[in-house]
């Protein structure tokens, strides 16, 4: 009787060992796979409207110009039109939304011939060296405006097409700002034709109608 009640102590023991084992286990598994995910993208909204569109492409020009700023671009009909019209100095042209990722710029209206000249003979089925040439050429003539040298576009760009309403961020968008200086050359500047390090800028396209100088800032999530 006595081994027997051992025996039956024994097994209790070994069954509460167990049956807490398990209930701990339950519990850490619970935390982990109940742990809520969180949504980094849960306040980015697809850019679907003409206002998303007026809103994203604003976020190219300088904050304290943004209000009087004149925006053009595809509208969500597919139509090349004036977004809005502006008061001041700067021009934004918009994400064209038939085209994967996003990419929106602001320049100064000095820049326009060029930039008018370059969407007209895209539309004329020209491409890449052709309007290069093109371009080229006229502005050696003089028949092409390139505008002061030192006239900036600012880029606002990345590779998803999602914003936010609230603060008309794209996501992972960044900027790059190119500031053209016609005719210029590595010499004539001082600037390396490559960079030299990320952060670091350079001239591109020297000796050309299109020199310009590049600037591509590091991401604010990189510094």
């Amino acid at each position: 009787m006595k081994n027997i009640l051992i025996i039956l102590v024994f097994t209790g023991i070994l069954i509460s060992c167990n049956s807490s084992d398990r209930s701990n286990t339950s519990i850490e598994e619970t935390s982990t796979t109940e742990k809520p995910t969180e949504d980094v993208n849960k306040n980015f909204k697809p850019i679907d409207t003409d206002e998303a569109l007026i809103a994203t492409a604003l976020m190219a020009a300088p904050t304290e110009s943004r209000e009087g700023c004149k925006v053009i671009g595809y509208n969500m009909a597919g139509d090349f039109v004036t977004l809005r019209e502006g008061t001041n100095e700067f021009i934004v042209l918009a994400d064209d939304p038939k085209k994967p990722g996003f990419s929106a710029a602001c320049y100064h209206k000095n820049l326009e011939p060029f930039m008018a000249r370059g969407r007209e003979l895209r539309a004329e089925g020209k491409r890449g060296q052709e309007i290069f040439d093109i371009r080229e050429e006229e502005a050696k003539s003089g028949k092409l405006d390139m505008g002061p040298p030192g006239s900036t576009l600012h880029i606002y760009f990345g590779a998803k097409d999602m914003y936010d309403p609230e603060t008309s961020k794209v996501d992972g968008a960044r900027y790059r700002y190119v500031v053209y200086v016609p005719f210029a050359t590595s010499e004539s500047t001082g600037l390396p034709e490559k960079p030299i390090a990320a952060n670091h800028p350079w001239i591109m396209n020297p000796g050309t109608h299109r020199a310009h100088i590049m600037i591509s800032p590091v991401p604010e999530d990189q510094d």
